[in-house]
């Protein structure tokens, strides 16, 4: 039997050298990646793949470029575009590939823009500010979109609002791209929803909070095509015993969405989660050190017996041998100098 073969991708920023996006091949066996080839983009801070997995979508300076996933994982140019507006922070697509979706932390703006049949980044079809007073007069005085993500039904676009506290949905039209503002998921003053995960199957939604390090989970269903979420879970992202300071940052399933991982800044740590899909609650399985500064970015590799952090401060990738079973970490070889990793995706090559 032949044994899968994956690359990682890695987003960066670039400070005088340009190659925002590194290339590895995944060696599966000894929990490592080995550097295969990067690729010449300026601050590269957030990367998504289409769900047909042939085509990768990263942010730029000069708004999203789009690439062709070729068989052995290496990375061609399709196009770029503009968005319009200020340097996007997270990007998506739609569960048919037909709509890419930019979230605008800098000036609190959606910006949803068609996609080409050939995986190319097409014409801008709706732009909408974010409004409003946050709580705080620091980074929460003002909308910082910073997540946008489609339910698995792909009827609504959920928005992450950081520094408004809550979470926007949004009905989308299939055909014209436009969206119509239909909910609120409102989360605490100062908690800061940062980022969205939804189980395959529809039913369970996560919502990670970087100020208040917890993650919220919520049921999901649609009844007279109106959405309906439920809080059915509130639990921390740190031990009881924590650094001061704290941000929590990733959230990232594992490959067979067994389990949830999110990592903190500040307490420099990495915490794992079981999920009971019957449920969908999450039960702590370990929070351990990462030996590193600000965790941006933590996963699971495909065989959920490794982990890699990628740590935005002190320009490192890190990797662990993972016990799941017994709720272990443990160091695995010495750390991988990157500079500002932003975030790591696992592709399975084709063939």
């Amino acid at each position: 039997m032949t044994r899968n073969k994956y690359v990682a991708y890695v987003s960066t920023y670039t400070m005088g050298d340009n190659h925002g996006i590194k290339i590895y091949d995944v060696d599966m066996k000894n929990g490592r990646l080995k550097e295969k080839d990067e690729v010449e983009i300026t601050n590269s801070s957030y990367i998504t793949i289409s769900h047909n997995e042939k085509y990768l979508y990263s942010i730029t300076d000069f708004g999203v470029e789009a690439y062709v996933i070729e068989q052995d994982g290496e990375l061609t140019c399709i196009n770029h575009a503009p968005i319009n507006g200020m340097r996007g922070c997270y990007l998506s697509t739609d569960y048919e590939d037909r709509f890419l979706f930019v979230a605008g932390y800098h000036d609190g703006k959606i910006t949803v823009l068609r996609l080409r049949e050939d995986g190319g980044v097409g014409e801008i079809m709706e732009e909408i500010y974010h409004k409003g007073m946050g709580s705080i007069a620091e980074r929460n005085f003002r909308p910082h979109v910073n997540c946008v993500k489609m339910t698995r039904d792909n009827h609504y676009l959920m928005v992450a609002d950081i520094g408004m506290d809550h979470v926007d949905v949004y009905r989308l039209n299939h055909e014209t791209g436009k969206l119509k503002h239909v909910d609120v998921i409102r989360s605490e003053l100062e908690s800061a929803p940062r980022h969205i995960k939804m189980t395959k199957d529809g039913k369970f939604v996560y919502i990670v909070h970087e100020l208040k390090n917890y993650i919220d989970v919520y049921s999901y269903v649609e009844e007279d095509d109106n959405p309906f979420f439920t809080k059915i879970q509130n639990i921390s992202t740190l031990n009881d015993y924590h650094a001061g300071g704290s941000a929590a940052s990733a959230l990232n399933f594992s490959a067979d969405e067994k389990y949830l991982v999110s990592s903190n800044a500040g307490d420099n740590s990495v915490i794992i989660y079981r999920i009971d899909h019957k449920t969908g609650l999450l039960e702590k399985i370990l929070c351990l050190p990462i030996s590193g500064d600000y965790p941006k970015d933590a996963a699971l590799f495909p065989d959920n017996k490794h982990l890699i952090s990628l740590n935005h401060e002190s320009n490192t990738m890190t990797f662990f041998t993972v016990d799941l079973e017994n709720g272990l970490l443990v160091m695995n070889g010495k750390e991988l100098p990157i500079e500002s990793p932003n975030c790591v995706i696992f592709h399975k090559l084709q063939g």
